[in-house]
């Protein structure tokens, strides 16, 4: 199952990345972000997993900018 994320924070662009959704053995939704390695989250429903992937990809995009920005005083 595929889904949209719709990330973006008051008055900016908005960031739509594709999301698939599988139902784990556990009955848990599984939430994973193809474009960017190693996001995945998960819910007890398709919702909760939507809303934690978009909290997710946020996250993953904030730790990537660190990554590239040089470390202040440096």
């Amino acid at each position: 199952m595929m889904g949209v994320a719709d990330c973006r924070k008051l008055g900016e662009a908005p960031m739509i990345f594709h999301v698939s959704l599988e139902k784990a053995e556990d009955g848990w939704i599984v939430a994973e972000c193809p474009a960017l390695p190693g996001c995945v989250s998960q819910g007890r429903d398709e919702k909760e997993a939507l809303e934690n992937i978009k909290e997710a990809i946020t996250a993953w995009l904030w730790a990537e900018d660190q990554k590239a920005s040089p470390a202040f005083g440096v």
